[in-house]
């Protein structure tokens, strides 16, 4: 069998150090907002690029905060609107309306499966306040244009950074690239933790000062609350686990690309569509999607030859039942298209080029 991701391998890779750590904290009696915590904090900064970083309990909750945040300073104000791709994880989608806010879904480029710069421009109507890019799949969504767009129209240029830790474009790293990011360490994601956890990183010294205080409970004092915060927090254990699997980051990620390259070589021919790199990226391959007509045959097909395969991700936001109304005049036929041919691949810092070869192989002889 081959395993879509074996976090049992993965993790038994640092094991040793991973246990040290987390004696360490059990040791200490130091639970939440301790040095674990300051101590992540300051090296995913360092390792970002960014001045600030800011742990909190997860990914949807970092991009809940930033945007929190953001209406607290009056920068967004209720009903006002963002603009998302429309084939992003609910979870991108999730924050926008949990604030108040409304998500205003852009169709990506079926090439490269990022939101379509071309795209938004068309969409801004005088309530557009922002624009969430989302770094899917571990792959670089940032271009020239998107910058360009939200320096010309005082956007402000929010990142859910959550699937690409360490994508690169051009000389700086995703969650360095516009005004916050959010990041998730969800056991599977690149720098996973053992448990949930999120961060946000960011430039603004004040915007990270509100999310840390919103993040607990409203406070940055003890028993005073000026804000009517959540309990969000980066426990002491995860950090120190974030710690460990921080330092081997970028050789795993290294470990990625060169399977994603083998992927490409090998599957050349195979019948099935890949993704076009962006413009300057390197990406990180947090998940290896491959697109065919025949999705559910090629999976059912690959299940049974002994090898693992996810879809991420079978329904799209703006057709799930908990969004049902939100949008009934919603044309999106990319993002449906891609969500209806999408196949992800076996990829990890553990899988073998005998475990691409023999997937790619099976892949090839797909009828």
């Amino acid at each position: 069998m081959i395993k879509f991701l074996d976090l049992q391998q993965i993790n038994a890779l640092h094991a040793d150090e991973l246990r040290r750590a987390m004696d360490s904290v059990l040791d200490s009696g130091w639970y939440l907002q301790g040095e674990q915590n300051r101590a992540f904090e300051r090296e995913y900064a360092d390792f970002i690029g960014t001045r600030h970083c800011v742990g909190c309990g997860n990914g949807l909750d970092a991009l809940t905060l930033i945007l929190r945040a953001y209406m607290e300073l009056g920068r967004l104000r209720p009903g006002d609107e963002v603009i998302v791709p429309a084939n992003t994880y609910i979870a991108s989608i999730l924050a926008v309306t949990r604030v108040g806010l409304r998500p205003v879904l852009v169709e990506p480029s079926e090439a490269t499966l990022q939101i379509d710069p071309a795209r938004i421009e068309s969409a801004l109507t005088g309530r557009t306040r922002a624009v969430m890019i989302v770094h899917l799949y571990g792959r670089n969504a940032m271009c020239g244009e998107i910058a360009d767009l939200c320096r010309r129209h005082s956007l402000l240029l929010i990142e859910d950074n959550a699937q690409a830790h360490g994508c690169r474009w051009g000389y700086r790293l995703t969650g360095s690239l516009g005004d916050a990011a959010g990041h998730s360490f969800y056991p599977g994601k690149n720098l996973g933790a053992l448990g949930d956890g999120g961060a946000v990183t960011t430039e603004d010294e004040e915007l990270a000062a509100i999310i840390r205080s919103l993040a607990n409970y409203g406070s940055s004092r003890k028993y005073v609350f000026p804000y009517r915060g959540v309990n969000s927090r980066l426990d002491e254990l995860q950090a120190a686990v974030l710690r460990v699997r921080l330092r081997y980051l970028e050789r795993e990620n290294e470990h990625r690309q060169r399977a994603a390259a083998l992927y490409r070589e090998l599957l050349a021919d195979a019948p099935v569509d890949l993704p076009a790199a962006m413009p300057r990226s390197e990406d990180v391959h947090h998940i290896f999607p491959v697109f065919s007509d025949r999705r559910d045959e090629l999976q059912q097909y690959l299940a049974s030859n002994g090898v693992q395969t996810l879809i991420h991700y079978p329904i799209p936001p703006h057709l799930q039942e908990c969004y049902a109304g939100c949008w009934p005049d919603a044309v999106l036929p990319v993002t449906e298209r891609i969500h209806r041919r999408e196949l992800s691949l076996p990829i990890s810092p553990v899988i073998t080029d005998a475990e691409i070869e023999r997937v790619s192989a099976l892949l090839s002889r797909f009828k």
